[in-house]
């Protein structure tokens, strides 16, 4: 959530390119679309608007805005140095470090937006929540109607609608129009004034029946439901003023639908009186009732729009009805397909699907091992093809991967021609470093050892920016997303991977299925070699995340090759300080020791 914000105003972008999109070709089509079909594209749209708030796991994306909502970075920043110790391996064996990545403008930034939509999202529940207490208000004063005529044409009105269910109908004199209300418990609402005018013979039954005919054309359309949706969409779209004439012309549309269902219902003699009932009516039910209720009124305006409409009324002929079903499928089947665009800049795309299906899979209980750390420990054994996982929630969340992601920034300088096995060395500029170890020549077997930032980023600059998506996109590496910062694209949020994809790709690369040079495979695999033991080789790399002088966020992945099996492994480890990859390494010996496959 720490980016919504931002996200959030950029589907708001998006929304309104497609939502304009879609009025303009909605009054291009206004003559082949009928009333319905016109309101079903705005249901259809208005369902979309749900889209920003899902928790969706999107698909991978080669496009990533994280770059607009992070400050830069450079190798100048604060340096957390961890080493490998106490475990028995060289203190020059392995050096892991980590950029200090600002975060403190766009936090701010973000705080003081959430902040002033919170407090509009608060000012429209109130609203609503005042609505809800007179809809409360409206049903404990009302009474059954008595009216046995009333009644009489109540029930043959249900009839000529085809209602499977009796709506019950009650009077009230809290209100100037016929309304329907209630969502698990709709009622009809009939003003007393117009059961007092029916009886004095000031309005005739004929009027009494549109009335009520409009109100269960509401309910056999599901328009409370509608309703309930457009004031949600309300609540918190409140700033955008293009949703707001959204909604407003969808209230609209709803109510000229229900007036094209209920001529449907009349015959073509009757049509000019329907149109009576609404002038006959105007100044009432042109007092708008409030938000959850469905009424048969609306604004002047509004009033005048749905006369022009019953004037032009006709009963569509077979082929105007395919005509506008199939305009209305294809126009719902545009707006559905920007549906996973939307949810790419929605979810910040942090989910990795795991096809769990014909999967040998242990979840384990480790948070004893993992202690005040939130994490995750993921484990393939290649002999038994089994897993066992950690915390499935986390180990199936992407993040930023941190030095871990040298490993495959190595093979790309590889395969790109730019180092090679036998001539891997560059050569330092002379500018101070941050870590002394870093002021001198690198090949790449100490660039990995001591986790080298100028060493792959020449690696990067010589590639290019289009190679290294490119690779990215080869190896299915995460999100794939690069920003456009070359530098530390794998620490400042713009790259993330999962721990599970951690190990999928570690197996990938072990047994190159990339089909590289398997010479290059075998370099990357040499300088990734920790320690040799009678428990087999382990080979690994760790990767430390630091935001604002805090070590947040903390990697050890790799394999162990033992004389008649593999083993990979991939652990993360998240907290508001401390998390390295030195402990993450600590965290992921103990479980290996644990379950007898590695012994120092």
């Amino acid at each position: 959530m720490i980016y919504f914000s931002f996200r959030f105003l950029l589907c708001n972008a998006i929304i309104c390119i497609v939502l304009g999109s879609l009025l303009g070709l909605k009054n291009l089509l206004q003559r082949q679309l009928s009333a319905r079909m016109q309101y079903n594209l705005s249901i259809i749209f208005l369902a979309v608007l749900i889209v920003p708030f899902l928790p969706i796991n999107s698909a991978p994306s080669s496009i990533s805005w994280s770059h607009l909502l992070t400050a830069s970075s450079s190798t100048n920043g604060d340096i957390q140095t961890t080493f490998l110790s106490g475990n028995g391996y060289n203190l020059d064996k392995i050096n892991d470090f980590a950029v200090s990545v600002s975060t403190q403008i766009p936090t701010f930034i973000h705080t003081l937006l959430v902040f002033f939509w919170s407090i509009g999202i608060f000012i429209m529940f109130f609203l609503l929540y005042r609505s809800v207490k007179q809809v409360k208000a409206l049903h404990s004063s009302a009474l059954p109607l008595q009216n046995e005529e009333l009644n009489a044409l109540y029930i043959e009105c249900l009839n000529e609608v085809n209602s499977k269910h009796t709506i019950p109908i009650y009077s009230t004199a809290f209100l100037k129009s016929p309304v329907l209300a209630g969502f698990l418990h709709p009622r009809i609402y009939l003003p007393i004034h117009l059961i007092s005018n029916f009886n004095a013979g000031t309005i005739s039954s004929t009027d009494i029946r549109y009335m009520l005919l409009h109100e269960l054309q509401h309910y056999k359309h599901k328009d409370i439901l509608i309703g309930y949706l457009i004031n949600t969409v309300n609540v918190f779209y409140w700033f955008n003023p293009l949703i707001w004439y959204f909604l407003k012309r969808i209230r609209q549309e709803r109510e000229l639908a229900c007036d094209s269902a209920v001529l449907q219902l009349l015959k073509e003699t009757e049509y000019k009186s329907y149109g009576n009932t609404l002038i006959n009516f105007a100044e009432t039910i042109a007092l708008s009732p409030f938000p959850f209720t469905m009424g048969i009124s609306g604004n002047i305006k509004q009033l005048k729009g749905r006369i022009l409409n019953i004037a032009l009324f006709h009963q569509p002929t077979f082929k105007q009805k395919i005509r506008g079903y199939l305009i209305c499928i294809f126009v719902s089947t545009i707006i559905i397909g920007c549906i996973p665009i939307l949810s790419v800049y929605a979810s910040d795309q942090t989910g990795y699907h795991f096809d769990t299906t014909e999967k040998n899979i242990t979840q384990l209980n480790l948070s004893s091992n993992f202690g005040d750390y939130t994490g995750s420990f993921v484990l393939y054994d290649q002999a038994t093809d089994k897993w066992n996982i950690y915390n499935m929630d986390h180990a199936s969340t992407r993040v930023s991967p941190n030095s871990t992601y040298k490993i495959y920034d190595a093979l790309l300088g590889l395969e790109s021609g730019i180092i090679t096995p036998e001539h891997s060395t560059f050569t330092w500029n002379g500018e101070p470093c941050p870590f002394e170890s870093w002021e001198s020549d690198q090949d790449l077997t100490s660039a990995m050892h001591n986790s080298v930032n100028w060493y792959f980023q020449a690696i990067d600059s010589q590639a290019g920016f289009q190679s290294v998506k490119t690779f990215l996109q080869t190896i299915n590496y995460g999100n794939q997303n690069t920003g456009t910062n070359l530098n530390l694209y794998w620490t400042d949020f713009s790259l993330k991977i999962s721990p599970i994809e951690q190990v999928e790709l570690l197996q990938n690369f072990y047994q190159n299925n990339f089909h590289f040079d398997r010479k290059n495979i075998q370099a990357v695999k040499n300088a990734l070699l920790l320690s040799t033991t009678s428990s087999g080789s382990l080979y690994g790399k760790t990767g430390t995340g630091r935001v604002n002088g805090k070590d947040v966020n903390g990697w050890f992945v790799g394999y162990i090759e033992s004389d008649n099996n593999t083993y990979y492994f991939a652990t993360n480890i998240q907290a508001p300080s401390n998390a390295t990859g030195s402990q993450a390494t600590e965290i992921t010996e103990a479980i290996l020791s644990d379950f007898g496959i590695w012994r120092k």
